[in-house]
């Protein structure tokens, strides 16, 4: 006989959840018992005259229990968007990707979770007026962040966390880069109309490395906009 169709949508019901209601909630990711949201946008707050607040808000969660609990936020100057916030593979490194005047990725040491206590802040002529995106991926061992500046890829050695090195800053190609992926060596970038695009640097077998990614194929979707891509490893 076929096999059973699945369930759609699946049951995923809701424990709880923590809303703060000054600022939009952009991105997440978490590590233990913790969990760091990042903000965008301008947002007018309940009271009537509240100031709008800027999207410059790291809101840390203590997520140990049933219901997320908000135990601190830190914000971010000089910018007025958050994009993604990524922790390194072994929970020690937190990095932030920001708009504003000047594009930047604010790199945090999470050795008390609770207090992340901000290392440096990485900005590039590449990326004039946005991080738009961040990856952290680890090739040969060493800790890489990969950051869709909108047109560029800005490639950074995040080895010493507190000291960040720029390793490769160009565009892919005609179209720009939206969003990027990272497995095994090989670099998935999301380039809009341009489509999905693949680079070895380091695990492609064609001699890329983070600071040469080498070019191993893409596809053009229909209607374009490729925006964000992860790969199902099975």
């Amino acid at each position: 006989p076929p096999p059973r169709a699945p369930r759609w949508p699946p049951a995923l019901p809701s424990l709880a959840h923590g809303a703060p209601l000054e600022r939009y909630t952009a991105e997440v990711a978490s590590a233990g018992n913790w969990a760091y949201t990042t903000t965008w946008g301008y947002r007018v707050g309940d009271t009537v005259g509240a100031p709008a607040h800027a999207g410059n808000a790291v809101k840390v969660w203590d997520v140990a229990g049933r219901t997320p609990i908000l135990r601190d936020s830190i914000i971010i100057s000089d910018a007025f968007t958050l994009g993604d916030v990524e922790i390194s593979d072994d929970g020690r490194v937190m990095v932030v990707a920001t708009e504003g005047s000047v594009g930047s990725i604010v790199i945090f040491d999470l050795l008390d979770p609770a207090r992340p206590t901000q290392l440096a802040r990485f900005v590039s002529p590449q990326m004039p007026v946005e991080s738009h995106t961040a990856t952290l991926a680890r090739v040969n061992g060493r800790l890489y962040a990969f950051l869709a500046a909108v047109p560029h890829l800005v490639v950074v050695d995040l080895t010493d966390p507190a000291h960040p090195t720029e390793v490769y800053g160009d565009s892919l190609g005609t179209s720009w880069v939206h969003d990027t992926f990272v497995r095994d060596g090989v670099l998935f970038a999301c380039q809009w109309d341009g489509g999905l695009t693949l680079w070895d640097i380091g695990g492609g077998g064609s001699g890329g490395s983070p600071a040469n990614p080498v070019y191993l194929g893409g596809v053009v979707t229909k209607g374009g906009a490729v925006h964000n891509v992860l790969w199902f490893h099975d």
